[in-house]
């Protein structure tokens, strides 16, 4: 009886890696630019502003699940994002376009930093933060684990 316990003990933990293992359907994932512009693209969804125009590609996982994700936002021009926040950490990189961010509970000009392709910044859990594109549309690449979502602060007071 002993030993059929401690088989169990040291069994248990393998088979749970084994069939841990044999469930990722998507081990590994390369994508070229031509590869993500075909992705047909849907508008402002989790993870994002929610602001129009937005357009969005997850290129992995699921922003609305727990676990790690990443999306791809194309943001129009002069496109202003006010004062929100995520629950979840995320960090982003911008790909195209000049990204102009700051932290805060309010929209600030004087806070804004423009960011370059090739810029990297974070977006905290609960920061709020705030945005905008200048004349030219900006694309970013956010990685963060989900669960995402957005919560607006206006006037210092959470929506």
């Amino acid at each position: 009886m002993i030993k059929l316990k401690v088989s169990a003990i040291i069994l248990s933990p393998l088979l749970l890696l084994t069939v841990g293992a044999t469930q990722s359907t998507n081990p590994g994932q390369r994508l070229t630019p031509p590869e993500i512009n075909s992705m047909t693209p849907t508008g402002a969804g989790a993870g994002t502003s929610g602001v129009g125009g937005i357009q969005t590609r997850v290129l992995k996982g699921d922003p609305n699940k727990p676990g790690l994700y990443t999306i791809q936002l194309t943001v129009p021009a002069n496109t202003k994002i006010e004062a929100h926040a995520h629950p979840d950490d995320r960090v982003a990189t911008v790909v195209s376009g000049t990204w102009q961010i700051g932290y805060g509970t309010a929209f600030d000009e004087k806070k804004l930093k423009a960011l370059v392709p090739g810029s990297f910044y974070t977006e905290p859990p609960s920061v709020a933060h705030f945005a905008r594109t200048g004349n030219t549309a900006v694309m970013i690449q956010i990685t963060g684990y989900g669960p995402t979502g957005t919560t607006y602060v206006t006037g210092g007071q959470e929506k």
